[in-house]
């Protein structure tokens, strides 16, 4: 894995520089996950950190605490929960925060607010957001250069990384790419950057240096859109996880081919790396459709990987999810459990639940990241406790579907999240909510091409007209 680099901030655009902080012998030394063996222990100074879509927060979690079973710390507010935020008549707050990176020092988070067209740079120390840059239409996830100079971000709205300079908070660069990429990851001994597409089936490779994209590794058509993706701590595989088709592609990160595609489950999320004390080399894949997350032996050739475990994750929809340093820990974000999983990966079970901000989709564990012991300071306690339930939806009118509906509370309201697959394709329904009596509709919604809808949402009144069901009908 790439050490610690020191950086210098000359001053940053938004509301304050980047706090100068002094980077002792020890900070310069660590190593952020994945990481090979031999990496430092989890420490009262790491955090892991989720970004919060519902409630627009970042949850900050000390892993130290509990006998390293976790604690929550605390929210970072970035705007409104979602409701007011996308509703209201002034939009000055960020919008559905949704992805993480950090810089290799573990002094800043990055964080990425899909609506509102932003990357923003945190103080880890502070929990400050020091600087907020636009980067173009639907930026889904970014993170930071290995020089530390620099943010990465993937434009998924656009046809381009945008590269914004530490220094200024100012654009300083579009790379060109394939159309809706939407994630950037740096090989371990920086030269190179990933870039895989929720537009297009290929993955590029971007010579850091010179800016240019030098390889189009073809994506089969089988796995199709990729929303997320991880390299591993050797440098060897890109692991991209296929949300649409329930796949996941593995490339080699050397030779720049397609080595296999896993049937991994419906709503593939994200994949991640853990390599144990004996050198077994594994991979970690969320799939949100099976409330699991796959455990795979990697192949040290072209053959299939090996899945040796299949965890059940304790709420609904995992999603992001990053390893510890020492490779002791995974820790898991439940999307629609609004929580995170603790997994012990010497027994690959969940030791610990974690309840945190609402409708998590990035997760990150950063190393050393309060260094000086600020632990919850500017901490709010936005998002957290509120009641959120998962149904699976009664399908009416077809002969095929199935889906599940989460209602969780929002600004006075509860926002009602419906996702189903195996309906017909192209299909119109209508949503109800209902009693068993009584049924009131909440919104439409179409299925796509392929039978699915992806998520459809809606605002109403539910837990207080007690509602107990939610109904998918065809129109």
């Amino acid at each position: 894995m790439v050490g610690f680099l020191i950086v210098s901030f000359a001053g940053c655009g938004g509301s304050e520089a980047p706090n100068q902080k002094s980077t002792t012998a020890e900070e310069a030394s660590v190593q952020q996950a994945p990481a090979l063996p031999g990496a430092q222990a989890i420490s009262s100074s790491d955090r892991v950190y989720t970004a919060d879509q519902s409630s627009n927060t970042v949850s900050v979690i000390d892993p130290s605490a509990n006998g390293n079973k976790g604690e929550v710390l605390g929210t970072i507010s970035l705007g409104q929960p979602r409701l007011d935020g996308v509703l209201g008549p002034v939009d000055r707050d960020q919008v559905n925060v949704h992805g993480l990176g950090f810089s290799p020092d573990g002094r800043f988070l990055d964080v990425v607010d899909v609506t509102s067209n932003a990357a923003q740079l945190i103080d880890t120390s502070t929990n400050r957001v020091v600087q907020t840059t636009y980067v173009g239409r639907s930026p889904h996830e970014a993170f930071i250069s290995p020089d530390g100079k620099e943010m990465w971000v993937a434009v998924r709205g656009e046809d381009y990384v945008t590269v914004v300079g530490l220094d200024t908070g100012k654009v300083t660069e579009q790379i060109k790419t394939a159309e809706g990429p939407s994630k950037v990851v740096f090989s371990p001994d920086g030269k190179l950057a990933f870039v895989n597409h929720m537009d297009a089936n290929e993955l590029d490779v971007i010579d850091v240096a010179s800016r240019e994209v030098t390889e189009r590794i073809a994506i089969p058509d089988e796995a199709g859109a990729t929303a997320d993706e991880a390299i591993s701590p050797d440098g060897e595989e890109v692991w991209l996880g296929h949300p649409m088709s329930g796949k996941t592609t593995v490339v080699d990160a050397k030779e720049f081919k397609v080595k296999t595609v896993l049937d991994t489950g419906p709503r593939t999320n994200h994949p991640n790396f853990v390599t144990n004390q004996d050198g077994e080399k594994l991979a970690y894949v969320t799939v949100g459709g099976a409330n699991q997350t796959l455990v795979y032996r990697r192949s040290e050739d072209d053959s299939s990987p090996e899945m040796v475990s299949q965890i059940e994750n304790s709420g609904a929809s995992p999603h992001g999810i990053w390893p510890s340093p020492d490779n002791t820990r995974v820790y898991v974000a439940l999307q629609k459990s609004d929580a995170v999983d603790v997994i012990d990966t010497s027994t690959n079970e969940v030791i610990n639940t974690l309840k945190i901000g609402q409708d998590p989709q990035a997760l990150v564990y950063v190393a050393r990241a309060d260094s000086e012991g600020g632990g919850s300071s500017n901490l709010t306690q936005q998002g957290l406790g509120k009641r959120v339930e998962n149904f699976d939806l009664e399908v009416s009118g077809v002969d095929s579907g199935s889906g599940t509906a989460q209602v969780r509370e929002v600004m006075g309201l509860e926002e009602i999240d419906v996702a189903a697959s195996g309906l017909p394709a192209n299909q119109k329904f209508t949503v109800y909510a209902s009693d068993g009596t009584n049924e009131v509709a909440i919104m439409d919604a179409t299925s796509n091409g392929g039978g699915m809808i992806p998520e459809a949402l809606a605002f109403t009144k539910f837990f207080d007209n007690n509602y107990d069901r939610v109904i998918l009908k065809a129109q």
